[in-house]
């Protein structure tokens, strides 16, 4: 599909539902009328489509417009997939405000990347960490015309959020979920005359945010989704979203100046009688390397055990530095508390990654798991 088309009036007037790569047959349900659907890209969990109406998606492009200030002399560059709603938004953002629209069409690389965002004049665009990560070390500049790089899908780590930004990238941390039409909360632009950091980060000013009583993100606003369409007994159902609020499966902290996630609930685990959450094992192992080890290049995985209930393994990708994975993993033990210690490296060859560069959970422990099966 041409992302072009999601910019012009006559998509955004069709009340025919859209879902790109559906699997199988729409629900016929009124309910679904102007709505657009989404796979989430978690990592863990069965698949589900989230049915955001056209009314949501503006009104976070909008939103997000105000924020960045964007406005009709702008103009939008696509770098991401539109079958998710951080691409899918780009494209959004660039009708609400009536601006210029550009898409990236070549295979990722930093080097035509730049030229690309030289030759249309390009003022804003959302990457994914890795991609942050990759110009952070390429060491090439950015555009002077570059005003704002809404970094979502992941977190950004201090050394490349700062390497990116001291070669003019200006970088801005976001957090968003397909179930909030995009973004939640984004840096602000103020910001990058600062020293880069990954939280807290701002609450755009359309949405309402409180915790449940366990320290989950709850959200409440007008981009919020309308339903869920998943398999039930073969067929494919479209189910209402219960109420204002929604609760997430993110634990945060909400403070003065905005939100700071802390990891997902359900993907805490308990070892020796300890939970651990191990997305903050990566996120130590990343910075413990100043950066060095990529963001989307492994993971620790939660394996189940008799004697330990979770064994924390971490799994690389065979691209990484064989010397690096062992003086990471040996700073890190000599630092952790013994419940927190992980076992023996893995290297897979690739890695399995979603489309944005997203390490999928579920395929890695499968493939753990038959290793395991195997004696490997």
């Amino acid at each position: 599909m041409d992302p072009s088309f999601l910019t012009s009036g006559d998509f955004w007037r069709d009340a025919t539902p859209f879902a790109e790569g559906f699997p199988g047959t729409l629900p016929s349900q009124p309910e679904m009328a102007g709505h657009v659907l989404f796979q989430t890209s978690g990592s863990t969990g069965e698949p589900k489509w989230i049915a955001l109406s056209k009314e949501a998606l503006l009104a976070s492009a909008a939103a997000v417009n105000a924020h960045l200030g964007v406005d009709r002399s702008s103009c939008w560059g696509l770098a991401l997939p539109t079958r998710h709603v951080g691409g899918f938004g780009v494209a959004a953002r660039a009708f609400a405000a009536g601006c210029a629209f550009r898409h990236f069409e070549k295979r990722w690389s930093t080097g035509e990347f730049v030229e690309w965002l030289h030759e249309n004049g390009v003022s804003h665009t959302s990457l994914v960490p890795t991609q942050v990560h990759d110009l952070a070390v390429s060491k090439l500049r950015a555009p002077e015309g570059l005003r704002a790089v809404v970094v979502g899908g992941g977190r950004l780590d201090n050394r490349s959020g700062k390497a990116a930004r001291d070669l003019g990238w200006p970088v801005l941390a976001s957090y968003g979920m397909t179930e909030a039409g995009s973004q939640i909360a984004t840096q602000e632009l103020a910001s990058l005359h600062e020293i880069y950091q990954p939280a807290p980060i701002p609450l755009l000013p359309i949405w309402s945010a409180r915790l449940s009583a366990d320290g989950r993100l709850q959200i409440a606003g007008p981009a919020l989704f309308s339903g869920m369409v998943s398999r039930a007994q073969g067929d494919w159902i479209y189910q209402k979203r219960p109420g204002e609020w929604h609760e997430t499966a993110d634990r945060v902290s909400l403070g003065p100046d905005g939100l700071t996630p802390a990891g997902r609930a359900d993907t805490l685990v308990k070892v020796l009688g300890e939970l651990v959450y191990p997305g903050a094992i990566e996120c130590e192992l990343a910075d413990l390397t100043d950066g060095r080890l990529a963001t989307g290049s492994f993971v620790v995985a939660a394996v189940p055990d008799e004697r330990m209930e979770h064994a924390l393994i971490p799994v690389f990708d065979a691209a990484v530095n064989r010397e690096l994975v062992d003086s990471v993993i040996e700073a890190y033990h000599s630092r952790c508390p013994g419940f927190r210690r992980l076992g023996a490296a893995v290297v897979l060859d690739p890695l399995p990654r979603g489309p944005l560069g997203k390490p999928m959970m579920r395929e890695i422990l499968a493939l753990l798991d038959a290793m395991k099966s195997k004696g490997a």
